[in-house]
């Protein structure tokens, strides 16, 4: 069963613009959400979502805030140390195949790096599921896990930028393109 997962990160203003390379700005994981689908009809078969507390950036700017609604007080509220974040994480995708609107495997990655964190279980599988999109006739420019549904014919109500309504979005945009014709991504012939 594949799981589709996206992550929310520190952000500032400039920081997309910079590549976070401005000093002291670090792609932080601040928030981890997964949906896990049946690979033959696409259906959703369980979620996780978790919050993680920064550690180099442990106020989060307002310009993160107000893009995904997630506070400071929810982050000390409810958000955990990295590793047990990443570990829960890992322990929910399993065996299976991990899939993401690009790259944030690379982010967990990082993160594991940024906080020195050794002998973590490894990553599963990753696919980017942006070059599928785009075999599919999705203009993939400019746009975000939190777009898919919505460009692939599908309305979505969720939050844009929470990472667990970006890995709804990913798995409803996904289904939408099956539905019309689209090769299934998860189908060992297509993957």
């Amino acid at each position: 069963m594949p799981v589709l997962f996206d992550t929310e990160f520190t952000a500032w203003p400039d920081s997309m613009a910079n590549r976070w390379l401005a000093p002291g700005e670090f792609r932080e994981i601040v928030q981890i959400g997964a949906v896990k689908i049946d690979a033959k009809n696409l259906e959703p078969v369980g979620e996780f979502e978790i919050l993680v507390r920064p550690r180099f950036n442990p106020v989060l700017s307002d310009y993160f805030v107000e893009l995904t609604g997630i506070t400071n007080e929810a982050v000390k509220t409810r958000g955990v140390d990295f590793r047990e974040a990443y570990n829960l994480f890992i322990a929910f995708v399993g065996h299976n195949r991990m899939g993401a609107f690009g790259r944030d495997d690379l982010v967990l990655r990082e993160n594991l790096v940024l906080y020195g964190i050794g002998g973590a279980p490894p990553l599963p599988r990753h696919r980017n599921i942006v070059p599928w999109l785009r075999e599919n006739g999705i203009v993939t420019a400019g746009l975000h896990a939190c777009d898919v549904a919505e460009v692939c014919g599908v309305k979505f109500s969720g939050r844009k930028h929470d990472a667990l309504d970006d890995a709804r979005s990913l798995a409803l945009g996904i289904k939408a393109l099956v539905a019309r014709g689209a090769p299934n991504p998860f189908q060992e012939t297509s993957c």
